[in-house]
């Protein structure tokens, strides 16, 4: 079983910037996929950005592409969302998640089998 934690949520203005981070605990995210996903007040849950097991291949949501950067530390089990020019429209709750089906696309959120709580990051104009 595997616990992830988000953190690093907050109120910011337009333009401003914020880190979130993803900490796992009990079996480690070596080798898979993890993603960002995020669901704003009254729509359903979309991808924002997902980073390979290696850490070599990303994929970003065009919302997002040029804004954000996913990074992982395999070492600490941990993943990062960098999240710079933001707008109010990224208000959401930001969730991670591991994808445990490998042969679906990235995008596919059901392909994701283990959640974090989620935290909430609003953005005012």
């Amino acid at each position: 079983q595997v616990q992830l934690g988000e953190s690093g949520g907050g109120l910011v203005q337009a333009g401003d910037s914020l880190r979130l981070s993803c900490a796992a605990s009990g079996r480690t995210l070596s080798g898979y996929v993890m993603g960002w996903i995020r669901q704003a007040p009254g729509k359903e849950r979309e991808f924002v950005a997902a980073i390979s097991g290696s850490g070599g291949t990303t994929y970003y949501a065009d919302s997002v592409k040029g804004r954000f950067t996913i990074s992982r530390d395999s070492a600490k089990s941990t993943v990062y969302l960098q999240m710079n020019s933001l707008k109010p429209e990224d208000t959401a709750v930001y969730y991670c998640a591991r994808k445990d089906l490998g042969s679906t696309p990235y995008y596919y959120l059901s392909s994701y089998s283990y959640w974090g709580q989620g935290t909430q990051v609003t953005v005012s104009s």
